[in-house]
């Protein structure tokens, strides 16, 4: 089974730094893509950003220059850098990769992405 478990959310102030983790199994993890969406209250999700199988990355406008996702192949591991937080940041982060494992299926970038984690909340203080 595909699984992916997210870590890192929290609370912290507007122009902060915080670092989401997200561990996979069940996959190929080097073959597929792997990155972050969010959901703020109220809205819908949004993609945030991913990292492809060949190393490149790809950033929604609203997080460029503020965040950066990386990988660890030999942990099957995505990363997600977040710095100058603002408010409008606060959202659920949700890990997702390309298999299409679950009936939930987005489209981002280029690419869908059909497995997702259970989330983690980040909270960003005004």
């Amino acid at each position: 089974d595909v699984q992916l478990q997210a870590f890192g959310g929290g609370l912290v102030q507007a122009g902060g730094s915080l670092r989401l983790s997200c561990a996979a199994s069940g996959f190929r993890f080097e073959r597929y893509a792997i990155g972050w969406f969010r959901q703020a209250p109220g809205k819908e999700r949004e993609g945030v950003s991913y990292i492809n199988s060949d190393g490149r990355t790809y950033y929604a406008d609203s997080v460029k220059g503020r965040f950066t996702i990386s990988s660890d192949n030999t942990k099957n591991s995505v990363y997600l850098q977040m710095s100058n937080l603002k408010h409008e940041d606060t959202a659920v982060y949700y890990c997702a990769a390309e298999p299409l494992y679950d009936p939930r299926v987005e489209y981002f970038g280029g690419v869908w992405f059909g497995s997702w984690g259970q989330g983690t909340l980040v909270t960003v203080s005004s």
